[in-house]
């Protein structure tokens, strides 16, 4: 059995140095008041970092719902206008083959092309796109049931700029976003309080 030295030390030399000298491990690790410490920091950031990340996904998430209705917009306008002839956005049916009597957007919608004017998607009209049912239980709609798009460019049937309004839910004023649709045909993107 080996015999273990205690480690002589010269004046002015720590502990750590002669048993260094003599090849004795180092300890290494933590202690129980430094790993308290670390989760403690860890803790209160993380209490403070979840609820702003739970809003920057919810604006995330409405930013990119209201850009697909916008895009699809801007879509069926180009298309119209390519095409010679007008081409209607509806709210989608259930199983989004038809379009639904209603001006609740959220349940998905569909561009076709509709050179009778008459706002149906009838057999020969083609549909263009689709847009599928939404995942969140945000709502968006209006008064308007279809948005239909002249050779020209512009929104045939309204009576003025339609207000087409994407709410959250639980709904929350700043994350509200409505997108403006003027009888030239133009497409704006308003928030918050610009939404009444």
């Amino acid at each position: 059995m080996k015999q273990l030295r205690r480690p002589s030390r010269s004046p002015g030399e720590s502990a750590f140095q002669a048993a260094k000298k003599l090849g004795v491990p180092h300890m290494r690790g933590v202690t129980l008041i430094e790993l308290l410490v670390v989760l403690t920091v860890i803790g209160v950031l993380l209490a403070w970092a979840v609820p702003s990340f739970n809003v920057m996904i919810q604006r995330n998430r409405v930013a990119s719902e209201i850009n697909g209705f916008v895009g699809d917009l801007q879509f069926a306008r180009a298309e119209a206008i390519k095409r010679g002839q007008p081409v209607t956005l509806c709210p989608a049916n259930n199983d989004a083959t038809g379009c639904a009597n209603s001006a609740s957007w959220n349940g998905g919608w569909l561009v076709f092309n509709d050179p009778n004017s008459n706002r149906t998607l009838d057999t020969g009209d083609m549909i263009l796109r689709k847009q599928p049912k939404w995942s969140s239980t945000d709502t968006f709609g209006g008064t308007q049931k279809f948005i239909t798009f002249s050779r020209d460019g512009f929104a045939v049937g309204l009576t003025g700029s339609e207000l087409i309004t994407l709410k959250t839910n639980p709904e929350k004023a700043d994350a509200t976003r409505c997108v403006k649709l003027a009888l030239t045909g133009r497409q704006q993107v308003l928030s918050g309080a610009d939404c009444q």
